[in-house]
């Protein structure tokens, strides 16, 4: 099963200069508990955004680069594709970014967790819009902002119809 995971804003916007806008403790350690035992599926960049690679997880970085130099147990592959098929065949996979790999994936994809960021924010990285006729909403769960969080959020969980 192939899952996109992100957060996004109300107008869709993830990130800018390849930086995440907010900082929602609850939404990482979401993002950890369900995609940690997993593979993970990134472009390049949101990579290069982490400090060090997550653990707990196999890493496949989609880059164009050749000689791209990436730390032990990591994976190189040069297209989305090319990711997928490194990954195993029966297990959940996770899509994490960034922008542009959210919208080659979004077309391929079972399934969408969301974080929906209740804010309107300036960026120069988006997630696609949710086509709702091939989507269909199986999760919501609300979050008040509260003295660890700026932004209400909702977590939200599509399937694909």
């Amino acid at each position: 099963m192939l899952t996109i995971i992100a957060a996004a804003s109300e107008n869709n916007a993830l990130g800018k200069d390849n930086q995440l806008i907010w900082h929602l403790p609850d939404d990482f350690k979401r993002f950890k508990t369900i995609t940690s035992g997993h593979y993970i599926v990134m472009g390049r960049k949101t990579f290069e955004s982490f400090p060090k690679p997550l653990p707990n997880r196999t890493h496949i970085i989609i880059t164009r680069q050749k000689d791209y130099e990436v730390p032990e147990g990591c994976i190189i592959a040069s297209s989305l594709q090319k990711a997928i098929d490194l990954c195993p065949k029966n297990e959940e996979v996770f899509i994490i970014g960034g922008g542009e790999i959210y919208n080659q994936s979004i077309e391929t994809a079972d399934k969408i967790d969301l974080t929906r960021v209740h804010t309107t924010i300036e960026a120069d990285t988006f997630f696609p819009e949710i086509d709702t006729d091939k989507w269909k909403l199986v999760f919501e769960e609300f979050h008040s902002k509260d003295e660890k969080h700026d932004y209400d959020f909702t977590f939200l969980t599509y399937v694909r119809k």
